[in-house]
């Protein structure tokens, strides 16, 4: 099986070499990964500069592929410039921190899974619910030889992807899986104004993490609750509850003559 393995935490950070030992047992494992964190960067493709694609050293001597681009840019140079093909799996994670709920939007693990899936190929997003490196990855790791197998026979999901976090707990702690839909997760940014040295002002965007809306069912409500979350998610963001509110839409004018 070939394996496409990226990340968004950048391609020395500890959940990307802990999936990457792991996921050798199923096959042949290509890194390809930020050279730094590009943590938020949400479905983005770079156009408006260069990207560069450096060969680096991996923990067991292996070759991985660090690039200036961000998540969803390593997956189209995997594919298109060094695979020259599709693999049969595609891995992005562990991420350092969970996506829950609405993190999905802004989250570059997630997106460079949303890249894969828009080339159908069956993708998955792991994340584990620690804000530190002291997470148990190794234990993620593990869960993730056993998911991407099965997910790779069969076929992944149409148009989709698998949306994985693990609670930052010990394998006696979990308490099993769910299945899950997204939770809801709103965060309150803050914007620190301060000063350079040059008395130009400049901004940081802020905001304290949050635990988010413990509802049943949810991813949060998974994570809270000590299980593995396992959310499909799909491309198709049409909001299918809004059509009855938005029928009157029809009646609005089309001309302005």
């Amino acid at each position: 099986m070939k394996i496409l393995l990226t990340n968004d935490d950048g391609i020395h950070a500890p959940g990307i070499l802990a999936v990457y030992k792991a996921l050798k047992d199923l096959g042949e494992v290509l890194v390809v990964a930020p050279d730094r964190p590009r943590s938020a960067t949400g479905h983005a493709i770079t156009l408006h500069k260069p990207l560069r694609l450096k060969k680096v050293s991996l923990p067991d001597g292996a070759t991985g592929y660090e690039t200036n681009g961000v998540p969803a840019d390593c997956v189209c140079l995997a594919v298109c410039e060094i695979m020259g093909e599709a693999p049969e799996l595609l891995v992005s994670g562990i991420n350092r921190g969970p996506n829950l709920g609405w993190d999905v939007t802004y989250s570059g693990t997630i997106s460079a899974a949303m890249e894969g899936a828009v080339a159908d190929i069956p993708s998955i997003a792991v994340s584990v619910a620690a804000h530190d490196y002291t997470g148990d990855y190794a234990l993620a790791a593990r869960f993730m030889v056993r998911l991407g197998k099965w997910y790779a026979e069969v076929g992944g999901i149409p148009r989709g992807l698998l949306n994985i976090n693990i609670p930052n707990a010990t394998a006696d702690e979990i308490k099993g899986v769910a299945l899950t839909t997204l939770g809801s997760r709103r965060y309150m940014a803050t914007v620190k104004k301060e000063t350079d040295p040059r008395g130009v002002p400049y901004y940081w965007i802020d905001g304290d993490p949050t635990e988010g809306i413990d509802q049943e069912g949810t991813d949060v409500h998974a994570i809270l609750h000590n299980y593995i979350s396992v959310t499909p998610v799909s491309l198709d963001l049409t909001c299918r509850n809004g059509f009855a509110r938005m029928e009157e839409i029809r009646a609005i004018p089309y001309s302005c003559v």
